[in-house]
């Protein structure tokens, strides 16, 4: 993770994450429309991941979370999603959900369980990834968001 930060994304910046959730093999649909509030982490001038939210009143689906094929490992997801889920926090966020086909053993360890669907508030239904983008096999996840994430790595005392 040397050399990489992190700031939100612009509409400038779509042509990458697009590119990158691409390689990823994750759902494009209604990202675009959410790239307010994707996080994003560049070494130099590369994207090497990315994490979304689509904010639903004071729910927000976690999406998006990518890392290129050459930082995978490196603990870049780990961080990029924690950092996010800080924003989310602080930004008055009260609850995390997210759907998964890969990654239902990566997100417990940010408090993530798993949930039905009939768990989730009515307002999240209204993303494309619970309108058939996703599976309706996905794992579903949630994260009750009553205290700060552990702080990103970078800043946690040593």
């Amino acid at each position: 993770m040397e050399n990489v930060f992190y700031r939100n994304a612009t509409e400038a910046d779509w042509s990458a994450v697009s590119t990158l959730l691409t390689q990823a093999e994750l759902p494009l649909a209604g990202a675009e429309a959410h790239l307010q509030h994707f996080l994003l982490a560049f070494r130099g001038e590369e994207l090497v991941a990315s994490a979304g939210l689509e904010v639903y009143g004071t729910t927000a689906l976690l999406r998006s979370v990518a890392v290129s094929k050459t930082d995978r490992g490196t603990g870049l997801g780990q961080e990029i999603v924690r950092r996010l889920l800080d924003q989310a926090y602080h930004a008055g966020v009260k609850q995390a959900v997210l759907l998964t086909t890969t990654a239902d053993r990566f997100f417990p360890r940010f408090g993530f369980i798993k949930v039905t669907r009939a768990d989730l508030p009515g307002e999240v239904f209204a993303s494309p990834e619970f309108q058939g983008v996703c599976p309706s096999t996905s794992t579903v996840m949630r994260l009750n968001l009553d205290r700060a994430p552990l702080p990103p790595v970078a800043d946690r005392p040593q």
